[in-house]
C-alpha cells in the first residue's frame, strides 16, 4: 500500500512540475534563415543567435535557424524585402527601415512619446497587455510579415562635428537618419537637414564631409567606429531605438501552433533581459570610446531643453496619420494609450 502511495505521489510530482520545454516539437526538420540588420556581436545578431539556439534546444535540434549578420545578404532595405518575399524567413530590423514596407511602424518613430526611464519594462508591458501590437500585426500581415516583439536597443544619440544643445544648434546640420519619412520630419522640425543613408555608408559619409552628423544607438557608434570622425555625442532623450524581430507570414502560419507560440514567447520574454544587456553594453562602449579618444564630449540635454525639443516634435505628430497608412489613427491612439497604461502600471511619473 505504501509503495502504491509513493508511486502515485511520484506520478503527480512528475506532471505537476514538468519542465517548461517538455512540449517540444517532434515533427519534420525545419530550416530557416534570419537576416540581421547589425554586424556580428551587436544586439540584433546576438539576440538572433540566442533565438536560434533556443529554438534548436527546445526542438531537440529539429528547428535550425541560420543567422546572417549585416552585409552578408545585402543592405538593410534588401533584407526586409527578402523577408517579405520569403527568401529569408526571419529579419531582425528596426522600426524605421521596415516602415518602407509597413508604414504604420512609423508610429514608433515619433519623438518624446516614451518615458526616458525603464523603457524595456514599458515595451514588455505593451507586448503582454496592450492594444498596439495586435493592430501593428494586422498591418504587417497585409504586407506578408508578422512582428514577434518590440525590443529596446538603447536611446538614440546624435554624434556630430559640432556641439548641439538647443534647436538653434541643429539648424542646417546635415544629419544622417534611417530611411523613414517620420524620422525625417522629426529632425527637420528641430532645424536639421536630414539625409537618409544606408548604414554601411555612414562612416565614409562622415569622413568625406557629405554629412555632418548621424543618429544611432551608442553600441552602433562604437562598432562602426563613427566616433573616429566625430567630436560630440548628444542625448536628446527623444527616441528609443526599437528593433522588431519579424517573420515571413506564409512561413510562420504554416508552422505548428506550439512552434508559433514558442517563437512569440521567446521574443516577448527576451524584451527585459535584452534591454538590460544592451544598457550595460552601451555604457561599456561609451567608456571604450572615451578611452580611445579622450577628446570626445558627451552631453545629455536637461529637462528644460528636452521640453523645448519636445514642443517642436509634437507639432508634427499629425503627420503620422497622413503617411502612416491604413488604420494609422487607430494605431497611434493605441500606442499612446498603451504607453500611458504601462506608465501607470509600472508607477512611472
Amino acid at each position: 500500500m505504501k509503495r502504491r502511495i509513493v508511486l502515485l505521489i511520484a506520478f503527480f510530482l512528475f506532471f505537476a512540475f514538468e519542465p517548461a520545454n517538455a512540449e517540444q516539437y517532434k515533427g519534420k526538420v525545419i530550416k530557416a534563415k534570419l537576416a540581421s540588420e547589425e554586424i556580428e556581436g551587436d544586439f540584433m545578431t546576438v539576440w538572433g543567435r540566442n533565438f536560434s539556439s533556443h529554438m534548436k534546444n527546445w526542438s531537440g535540434g529539429r528547428i535550425q535557424i541560420d543567422v546572417y549578420p549585416y552585409g552578408t545578404l545585402g543592405a538593410t532595405g534588401d533584407i526586409n524585402e527578402l523577408a517579405q518575399m520569403g527568401i529569408v524567413q526571419f529579419v531582425f530590423s528596426d522600426h524605421a527601415w521596415i516602415s518602407s514596407f509597413v508604414p504604420q511602424a512609423q508610429a514608433l518613430a515619433l519623438n518624446y512619446i516614451f518615458p526616458y526611464e525603464r523603457a524595456p519594462e514599458v515595451l514588455d508591458w505593451m507586448a503582454r497587455n496592450g492594444e498596439f501590437m495586435p493592430l501593428l500585426e494586422k498591418a504587417f500581415r497585409k504586407r506578408g510579415l508578422v512582428p514577434l516583439a518590440i525590443m529596446f536597443e538603447g536611446w538614440q544619440w546624435i554624434s556630430s562635428r559640432k556641439e548641439i544643445q538647443t534647436p538653434d544648434d541643429m539648424k542646417g546640420v546635415r544629419l544622417r537618419l534611417m530611411s523613414s519619412k517620420m524620422l525625417v520630419e522629426n529632425y527637420r522640425a528641430y532645424g536639421a537637414s536630414p539625409t537618409p543613408m544606408t548604414y554601411g555608408e555612414v562612416y565614409s559619409g562622415l569622413q568625406m564631409g557629405l554629412i555632418d552628423a548621424q543618429v544611432n544607438p551608442m553600441f552602433a557608434a562604437y562598432s562602426m567606429k563613427f566616433y573616429e570622425v566625430q567630436d560630440y555625442f548628444i542625448q536628446l532623450k527623444n527616441e528609443p531605438f526599437i528593433g522588431i524581430p519579424t517573420v515571413n507570414k506564409r512561413f510562420f502560419d504554416k508552422l505548428p501552433k506550439n512552434v508559433q507560440r514558442e517563437m512569440r514567447k521567446y521574443w516577448v520574454d527576451a524584451i527585459i533581459p535584452a534591454g538590460r544587456w544592451i544598457e550595460k553594453r552601451n555604457e561599456a562602449d561609451m567608456k571604450k570610446m572615451q578611452k580611445v579618444k579622450p577628446s570626445l564630449k558627451f552631453h545629455a540635454v536637461n529637462e528644460k531643453t528636452a521640453a523645448v525639443f519636445a514642443a517642436e516634435a509634437q507639432k508634427i505628430y499629425p503627420t503620422y496619420t497622413k503617411i502612416g497608412g491604413t488604420g494609422s489613427r487607430e494605431i497611434l491612439a493605441a500606442l499612446l494609450k498603451d504607453i500611458a497604461g504601462a506608465k501607470k502600471a509600472l508607477g512611472i511619473p
